[in-house]
């Protein structure tokens, strides 16, 4: 009996959901608001909460649903601690230097280039969302329909898996950050 005991204290629970606490609080809701709005009865979600019980699917999407997350969203949150730093890590890539953050659906590159510095696929590409914002200088960016020309302060969304290049206008900064499809960050 003993050794059941000590199995069951050393337990970690595979999720941690008092983080529907910070969600609802954040909502500006309480727990009767909640309950209401999803279906799930107070001492459900109080329960959650607490880490008191783990949560059934079903409840998950409910409560989900009330704050525009899936079931899936909820999940991952009390799965993953809620943050991961990073080192950045630098390279070459032709002209440019790029110093690179990278995380499982988003990584953030800093580019430096000098003037006349042109670089075609900066990056390997999934089927992300590539943003490109200029901090100094003049940067421009062609795709295959269009060229535009980026000056400080300016930025461009669009799908990476296109065909693309950078020509550095003036020596320039720029941030990129590219958005896994279909992935929370």
């Amino acid at each position: 009996m003993s050794n059941v005991l000590i199995e069951e204290e050393s337990a970690l629970p595979m999720f941690d959901f008092s983080v529907l606490r910070e969600i609802r609080k954040r909502s500006d809701m309480t727990l009767s608001a909640l309950s209401q709005a999803s279906g799930v009865s107070i001492a459900v979600i109080s329960k959650l909460e607490r880490n008191q019980s783990q949560a059934e699917v079903e409840t998950l999407f409910k409560i989900g649903r009330v704050f525009g997350m899936r079931a899936t969203d909820l999940m991952t949150l009390a799965e993953a601690p809620l943050s991961n730093r990073k080192e950045s890590e630098s390279y070459e890539a032709g002209d440019f230097l790029f110093r690179a953050v990278r995380y499982a659906n988003a990584n953030c590159l800093l580019g430096e280039a000098k003037k006349g510095a042109r670089i075609s696929k900066p990056e390997i590409h999934h089927d992300d969302h590539e943003i490109c914002w200029v901090l100094k200088g003049v940067l421009e960016v062609s795709l295959p329909q269009e060229t535009q020309v980026l000056a400080e302060g300016q930025s461009i969304q669009f799908d990476a898996i296109q065909e693309h290049a950078y020509e550095a206008l003036e020596d320039c900064q720029f941030m990129i950050v590219h958005i896994r499809k279909d992935k929370r960050y």
